[in-house]
């Protein structure tokens, strides 16, 4: 098989939770210039003309859009039923959709300790559960999740986040290792420290900004572009016997 080939994703569909700025974005536009259709779902996702919407057909691929609150486990039965009713194949599902809350632990309320592991951690399960029983049964399937350095690290007043994380890149393995003789893989992104809105109040902050910055030593902050090319890895057959990988996108800093 071709180099090109391998890397291509035509004829492939691929659902990116999270789609609608940041990594997300830059990952279904990347999946789509590769040759995939593109189905994106966030919280609050235009009707039409979004901008992921624009970028998706900016390469002469499709794209339907869908709302969906991953905090509210209702919304995401809901949500399942309604892709399932509009019928398409889901060959590479992106479970890219988060949020972090900060706040110290000794003041960090059951709201916010529910609401990010519900987001970041139940939900991924559940989407990936009902999709991945699919994939099962076609005997294929590609399945990335987005993690993060707090999946090996715990951060400072994130104690959701960093639980949800870590327990995101024991998912990948966990479903990886069922399902990696089914033709199904599951992989994880871990980005490091990325100019992103989930970081805007660290890039705010000149003492913490100045400590990570001194620390990465590619000597930059990442951008969402740095996670076009392994989101197209992960997703095509150059990445057919990689199971269970948390990829690290973090110029350098778990080398450190």
């Amino acid at each position: 098989m071709s180099l090109p080939s391998l890397f291509s994703l035509s004829g492939k569909t691929a659902l990116v939770t999270g789609c609608k700025r940041g990594i997300g974005l830059a990952m279904a536009e990347a999946l789509a210039e590769a040759g995939a259709d593109i189905i994106g779902v966030s919280a609050s996702l235009e009707s039409s003309g979004s901008v992921v919407e624009r970028a998706v057909t900016a390469h002469g691929r499709s794209f339907r859009g869908y709302t969906c609150d991953f905090s509210d486990r209702a919304a995401l039965k809901a949500f399942v039923a309604r892709l399932r009713a509009d019928g398409p194949v889901i060959d590479i599902l992106v479970n890219n959709a988060g949020t972090i809350l900060r706040q110290p632990a000794a003041e960090h309320t059951d709201e916010y300790w529910d609401k990010v592991i519900e987001t970041n951690l139940s939900a991924q399960f559940v989407l990936s559960r009902e999709l991945g029983r699919d994939m099962l049964a076609r005997g294929s399937g590609k399945i990335i999740f987005t993690a993060s350095l707090l999946t090996f690290q715990g951060g400072i007043n994130v104690p959701g986040y960093a639980a949800s994380k870590g327990g995101v890149g024991q998912l990948a393995k966990a479903l990886a290792n069922e399902w990696a003789g089914r033709g199904v893989n599951v992989n994880a992104i871990a980005p490091g420290y990325i100019s992103t809105d989930n970081t805007e109040a660290l890039r705010n902050d000149p003492v913490r900004a100045a400590s990570i910055l001194g620390r990465i030593p590619a000597g930059r902050w990442g951008n969402p572009d740095d996670f076009k090319g392994p989101v197209v890895f992960l997703a095509s057959r150059a990445s057919d016997y990689v199971h269970g990988e948390i990829l690290t996108v973090d110029g350098g800093w778990m080398g450190r």
